[in-house]
C-alpha cells in the first residue's frame, strides 16, 4: 500500500502541483466518477422501495417514507409534516387519501380525524435499507436454481473455450503449413457475420442433436470463438520459437510443448481471455431464451425477465438481483487482474 500512495501522490513539480499533475488528477476524477457512479447508483437504487424508485425528482441515497403504528389500525401508517391554518407545523399519520383530501390523526390522539389538503404535507423520510429487496426474492425466485445453472454455462463453456481457442492459436502461430494465413483470415472474417444470421441454423442443428432444452445447447455452440483465436496467435507469436526447438531436442512431445510449455507462458492472455469468456455466457440472454423454455434450466439473466409483467415491472427486485448477478463477475476479475496486469508485455523469456 505505501507504493500505491506514493504512486498516487507523485508530482512533477519539486515539492509542488505542477499545472500538469493538476490536470491529471481532474481527468483521473472525472473518469473515476464517469465509470463508477452508474454502478454505485445501482447498488443504492437496490437497497430502495418501490415507490422510492418512482419518487421524482429521484434521490441518491435510499430514503424512504417513515411510519409508525397507531392504535386502533392494524398496519402502520405514513407520516407526514402537516402545516395548519395558524401556520404550525405537525407530524400526523395519514389514515387515507380521497382525492385532495387527506384524512390525517395525530399519533398520540387517534381518536379525532384530521382533514388537509395533500399540497399541505410533506412526507417524512428516514433513511432505510431496504433488505427485503434481496431476502423476498429469494422465496418466490429460484435464484439458487438458476444461480446453479449460471455457474454450470460459464464455467464449462469457459474451459472449452480456453481449450479450443489456445490449440487453433498454437497450431496457427507455430506451425508453418500452407493455408495457414488463408485458414486465420477465414476465422478472423466471421467476426463480421451478425447473430442473427445464424441463431436459426444453430438453432436447427441444436434441435437436430436433441440439445433444445439442455445445458449442452447453452454452452457449445459458442466455444470457439475468433476474437480468443485472435488474442491467443498474436500472443503466441511473442513467444521464441527457440524455447519450442528446445523442448522437442529434449524429446518433449507436441502435447507436452503445447501443456508444459506453451500454456504457463500465454497465461496472461489466458487470463483476459478468460476474463472475457466470463462475462460472455454470465452476461448472455438472447440464446438461453431460445434454447432453454424449462424454468429449472433457466440461467439468472433469463431467470430475472420473470420479474417483468405485462402490466407492472417489479425494478426493485430486478436491481436487487441484478447487483447479486454482478458479484461473481466482480470476484473473477479480481482474481485474474494480476494476471493481466504482470507480464502481458513480456515475450516469455524469464
Amino acid at each position: 500500500m505505501t507504493g500505491v500512495g506514493e504512486f498516487l501522490t507523485r508530482t512533477r513539480g519539486r515539492g509542488r502541483l505542477d499545472w500538469s499533475d493538476i490536470l491529471t488528477y481532474l481527468y483521473l476524477m472525472f473518469g473515476t466518477i464517469v465509470m463508477f457512479l452508474p454502478v454505485l447508483w445501482l447498488v443504492l437504487s437496490s437497497f430502495k422501495t418501490q415507490a422510492g424508485l418512482l419518487r421524482f425528482p429521484p434521490d441518491l441515497l435510499p430514503f424512504d417514507q417513515r411510519s409508525v403504528m397507531v392504535k386502533g389500525y392494524d398496519a402502520p401508517l405514513p407520516l407526514f409534516d402537516v402545516t395548519m391554518p395558524d401556520g404550525s407545523v405537525r407530524q400526523l399519520a395519514q389514515v387515507r387519501r380521497v382525492g385532495l383530501e387527506g384524512q390525517m390523526v395525530d399519533p398520540a390522539n387517534p381518536g379525532e380525524i384530521i382533514r388537509v389538503n395533500i399540497n399541505d404535507r410533506t412526507e417524512v423520510r428516514e433513511l432505510r435499507l431496504a433488505w427485503e429487496n434481496y431476502t423476498e426474492p429469494l422465496q418466490r425466485f429460484n435464484f439458487l436454481v438458476y444461480l446453479r445453472n449460471s455457474i454450470i454455462v460459464t464455467v464449462a463453456a469457459t474451459m472449452i473455450t480456453l481449450l479450443i481457442n489456445s490449440m487453433a492459436a498454437f497450431a496457427l502461430a507455430k506451425y508453418q503449413f500452407r493455408g495457414s494465413t488463408f485458414i486465420f483470415l477465414l476465422i478472423i472474417s466471421t467476426l463480421m457475420i451478425p447473430i442473427s444470421v445464424i441463431l436459426v441454423p444453430v438453432f436447427l442443428v441444436i434441435t437436430g442433436i436433441g440439445w433444445y432444452n439442455n445445458l449442452w445447447g447453452v454452452i457449445i455452440p459458442g466455444a470457439a470463438t475468433p476474437t480468443g483465436v485472435f488474442l491467443l496467435r498474436q500472443y503466441m507469436l511473442t513467444i521464441p520459437d527457440e524455447l519450442i526447438d528446445s523442448a522437442r531436442i529434449d524429446g518433449a512431445s507436441e502435447w507436452r510443448v503445447y501443456w508444459q510449455l506453451i500454456m504457463p507462458l500465454a497465461a496472461p492472455a489466458l487470463a483476459v481471455l478468460a476474463i472475457f469468456s466470463v462475462m460472455w455466457r454470465w452476461n448472455d440472454f438472447l440464446w438461453p431464451l431460445i434454447v432453454l423454455s424449462r424454468s429449472e434450466l433457466f440461467t439468472l439473466q433469463v431467470g430475472l425477465a420473470s420479474f417483468q409483467g405485462e402490466l407492472n415491472t417489479q425494478w426493485h427486485y430486478v436491481l436487487a438481483m441484478t447487483v447479486m448477478t454482478l458479484l461473481p463477475i466482480t470476484l473473477v476479475f479480481a482474481v485474474l487482474q494480476r494476471f493481466i496486469t504482470t507480464g502481458i508485455a513480456t515475450t516469455g523469456m524469464k
